[in-house]
């Protein structure tokens, strides 16, 4: 609600969906997500990745296999007269977005959030497509590759969730890393409400605007500092649906990271300074 008032649209809450956004010329719904932890199934037993290699099988297929079970949800559900979120009368004809963020895993002491780096996960499972890289000349090259399924032990469910027929009525996902406490401290911050003998420090990776970079730009700032700045808006990612009925026109989303997969190939589009993800550590000042 805040980011999206922030981006400058009216907001309405709905029963379903959640949100109805409305600007001059603009008017779509969302309906919001949670992608969160499995208690019962293949997927409740956690892989907790550490070395690489286990981290790559992660992204490719239990963290697909998460995001693919909350948005089929939703593609799913049907109201007690049988309409879909986009068939009811505030959404019917007009583009429709699904927004969702992981919370499937909260962080510890010693591990970061699953948020921080499960977003590449998304898009692999959206577009049905996952890429490798290597250098020829000092020239970054990228090799997009077809993903028919994503299994973890026996459960499996094919990728590509825009390739769905229920999925043409989807014209985006709507994407957040930032949705936290950690997110509300620092806006407080900013707001003047910092607790006594307490700093903030905010540390992650930025957007790298060179096109051979294979990885972010490392940034860390003390939040409330004069140059800090930071918006609600700042983190969100819109995943446009090549094969949307009601496509979702990428200027009502000015200003934040948009993602687009045309010429068999992903093409994302984000602001200068945005963060990839982040995390935030408290610290207090003790007087020695």
């Amino acid at each position: 609600w805040a980011a999206f008032r922030e981006l400058g649209f009216d907001v309405t809450h709905l029963e379903a969906p959640d949100f109805r956004l409305e600007a001059p010329g603009i008017s779509f719904t969302v309906e919001a997500t949670t992608v969160a932890p499995s208690t019962m199934g293949p997927l409740a037993t956690h892989p907790d990745p550490k070395a690489q290699e286990e981290i790559t099988e992660f992204l490719a297929n239990y963290m697909p296999l998460k995001y693919g079970s909350s948005l089929t949800s939703k593609l799913e559900k049907t109201n007690s007269r049988g309409e879909h979120y986009w068939e009811t009368h505030e959404a019917k004809n007009k583009p429709f977005v699904l927004a969702i963020a992981d919370f499937h895993k909260a962080a510890t002491e010693n591990e970061p959030a699953s948020m921080t780096f499960t977003q590449s996960a998304l898009w692999q499972y959206l577009y049905g497509q996952r890429v490798t890289w290597e250098r020829h000349d000092n020239q970054l090259v990228i090799v997009p590759e077809k993903v028919a399924e994503h299994k973890y032990g026996d459960k499996a469910v094919p990728s590509g969730f825009f390739d769905l027929e229920l999925a043409r009525s989807v014209s985006a996902v709507l994407f957040s890393n930032a949705g936290t406490i950690a997110k509300f401290y620092r806006i407080g911050v900013l707001a003047g409400f910092a607790a006594d003998k307490h700093k903030y420090l905010r540390v992650g990776l930025r957007v790298n605007p060179d096109p051979n970079a294979a990885t972010g730009i490392p940034f860390h700032a003390y939040v409330g500092d004069s140059d800090y700045e930071e918006f609600w808006s700042d983190e969100l990612q819109v995943f446009h649906n090549p094969n949307a009925t009601h496509p979702l026109p990428p200027k009502w989303f000015g200003g934040i990271a948009q993602h687009f997969f045309r010429d068999g190939d992903l093409h994302s589009f984000a602001p200068e300074r945005s963060v990839l993800s982040s995390y935030t550590v408290l610290m207090h000042v003790t007087d020695d």
